[in-house]
């Protein structure tokens, strides 16, 4: 007798076959090549305008000299989690010096970002409290809110007036707030002085995310909080490794109590393997590179402008807020059919469809980096203008 199909595997093709028809299927495109300015697909030499390397750093030569010089010394693998057998000194070499960058009483290290946000929240509020939510947040915030088990309240994008409605009108033990502080998919950023303000007033915590902040904004490169001079006012501040910073992995910069807490209440940390120690020793590298050296963040910024003036003598709207430029163009057949567009034309830029943003609003999103060079700003730039990409469904 013939063997029974496998019962996932039809549910499986039916789900893809769905996805095929609504334009919504992902498939994987490894590169060849190195993170950078330009990378290599296949047979195809690209202009990349899709990664969060916003500093060049995933390639840096310093970068990588510290990979290897610690993989010498402390091996591959951590071996286990850090309660156990996997804390290692670059860990605790990195947290102290994001301490500093952050300007924070301590860090704790994650995986990675979706792995911090859904570890910190469910660690703080739990049943009886409420969590409070933009609602454009990542992925990773929303997760780490329905995690938690909390009421859960979604107040209007970036609406500071919204916010404080909700945190008065809505009981709780506790009360948490979190927001992006530069929101991934559209590269505005949030009212974080209003925010503040509003959770004061009432009584909540504060964590914002900075993860697409983090080397881009502030004098040192430490974030929105930091540039608008908020550190010691939000209670956790979340950054990635794995963006600007080159790297992979996150942290959390907050008080030395909350640190605690995590280490024994954040499953994402009790039950995950460390961080490669090489890793943590390429980061230290990194942030060292951020904070005293403002070259690339300076060409980064010029960047910014620079594209932003043209796309707005392209007529797109655009504003020089983050390193994150948004064309929305409607349904996902349209950015589909633009991005290979654009493709052909020797310009990598990923279309983003729901439900990664929501309906209505699939779209073109450029990254910018400070690898790229104004050649590169100006090509984007007049190949939008020969494909006659515009925003607006």
């Amino acid at each position: 007798m013939k063997p029974a199909a496998p019962v996932a595997d039809g549910w499986a093709r039916a789900d893809l076959e769905a996805l095929s028809a609504k334009g919504l299927r992902r498939v994987l495109e490894p590169l060849d090549s190195p993170q950078g300015a330009e990378v290599r697909l296949g047979d195809e030499r690209l202009v990349n305008f899709s990664s969060n390397d916003y500093l060049g750093l995933a390639a840096s030569p310093a970068v990588r000299a510290a990979v290897l010089a610690s993989l010498e010394r402390y091996g591959v693998g951590s071996g286990a989690s850090r309660l156990v057998v996997g804390d290692m000194v670059p860990h605790q070499r990195l947290e102290a010096r994001l301490a500093r960058f952050e300007r924070a009483e301590a860090v704790r290290l994650f995986n990675s970002g979706y792995a911090a946000n859904t570890g910190i929240i469910p660690a703080l509020v739990g049943p009886g409290d409420a969590v409070f939510s933009d609602a454009l947040n990542h992925a990773s915030l929303v997760d780490g809110c329905r995690l938690s088990r909390a009421r859960v309240v979604v107040y209007p994008h970036a609406d500071a007036a919204g916010l404080a409605r909700a945190l008065a009108e809505t009981p709780g033990r506790r009360k948490l707030v979190v927001t992006d502080s530069v929101f991934s998919m559209d590269g505005d950023v949030a009212p974080l002085a209003e925010l503040v303000a509003a959770c004061e007033a009432h009584g909540a915590a504060l964590m914002v995310d900075e993860a697409h902040a983090t080397g881009v904004l502030g004098a040192r490169g430490a974030g929105l909080c930091e540039a608008l001079g908020l550190e010691g006012r939000v209670d956790l501040r979340m950054g990635t490794l794995s963006k600007a910073l080159g790297g992979m992995g996150a942290y959390v910069a907050t008080s030395r109590a909350v640190a605690d807490l995590l280490v024994s209440r954040a499953r994402p940390f009790v039950y995950s393997t460390a961080l490669p120690p090489a890793l943590c020793a390429g980061a230290e590298c990194a942030v060292d590179l951020v904070e005293h050296d403002p070259a690339p963040r300076e060409r980064l910024w010029g960047h910014i402008h620079r594209f932003t003036a043209g796309l707005r003598a392209l007529g797109i709207p655009a504003e020089a807020r983050s390193a994150i430029f948004p064309v929305i163009l409607g349904e996902p057949s349209r950015a589909l059919d633009a991005a290979q567009r654009l493709r052909e034309a020797g310009l990598l830029v990923k279309a983003i469809r729901p439900p990664t943003v929501p309906d209505g609003t699939s779209r073109l999103r450029f990254c910018l980096s400070a690898a790229h060079t104004t050649g590169h700003i100006d090509l984007a730039l007049e190949v939008l203008r020969q494909v006659g990409v515009s925003r607006g469904p």
